[in-house]
């Protein structure tokens, strides 16, 4: 007589043992993928799938920096309040316009460009073509002091922010006589930013795009900042476009 051991588990008969999968022919097993970074020795292995260059960050925006205009607006230094009207907001200045320094005054609005909250961002532009407006030959001298805000400003490339400051480019360039031919020489610090986004057009198809109407199109609102410059710059101001954006056509020679 046969004792089993105490303990051990019946032992299952043959026939009820799981059958093996078996892998079709020409069945080839997929071994998984893995990713390395270009021009190393893990990218020239089998099954090595070489990550792409990261991108260049042409296009992204940029943090932006507390700007004097700020600390002198919430300081009280500027002699302007807000004043409500039918047709929307405006700027109550507490002197005459003409009678300011504007040594002083506009680079500081200017400076203002880089802002995107309310009130700062409607003060420094609506102050901006208001001292445009009244300037005058007061203007021509200040010209040095508004390429630094002017760079810093289009550096964010925030498109709120580039579309404000073309469109004060358009108006500083028609201010005052001379007042054009003065930014030629600043061309290499403005118009960098320019070429990069002169493409950028919204392709609506046959659909209508708004953003012309209120004159929002970054790529339409470039091309007519530079043909302003090149009327206005005098004889040399399209070789100095056409030098740092290569794609520009004259809109006088042509």
């Amino acid at each position: 007589m046969v004792v089993e051991k105490v303990g051990s588990s019946p032992s299952k008969p043959v026939g009820d043992r799981c059958p093996q999968q078996q892998e079709p022919l020409g069945h080839v097993k997929k071994s998984k993928q893995q990713v390395s970074e270009g021009f190393t020795v893990k990218a020239m292995m089998k099954n090595t799938v070489v990550r792409g260059p990261p991108l260049a960050g042409a296009f992204k925006e940029r943090p932006t920096k507390p700007t004097a205009f700020r600390k002198f607006y919430e300081r009280g230094d500027f002699p302007i309040a807000l004043e409500h009207d039918t047709k929307g907001n405006k700027i109550a200045w507490k002197v005459e316009i003409e009678k300011l320094d504007y040594h002083y005054y506009l680079p500081l609005f200017f400076d203002g460009l880089c802002e995107m909250t309310f009130p700062y961002e409607f003060f420094a532009r609506q102050g901006i073509h208001d001292m445009l407006e009244h300037g005058g030959n007061k203007i021509l001298p200040v010209i040095p002091q508004l390429i630094i805000p002017i760079k810093n400003a289009l550096s964010l490339r925030n498109r709120q922010v580039i579309c404000i400051t073309l469109k004060v480019l358009q108006h500083l360039v028609v201010s005052a006589d001379m007042v054009g031919e003065a930014l030629v020489p600043y061309y290499r610090q403005i118009l960098p930013v320019l070429n990069i986004f002169k493409n950028m057009n919204v392709n609506s198809g046959d659909g209508i795009d708004y953003s012309q109407q209120k004159r929002e199109n970054i790529g339409d609102l470039i091309q007519e900042t530079l043909e302003a410059f090149e009327r206005c710059g005098g004889e040399t101001a399209y070789i100095n476009i056409k030098y740092m954006i290569p794609t520009y056509q004259s809109c006088i020679l042509n």
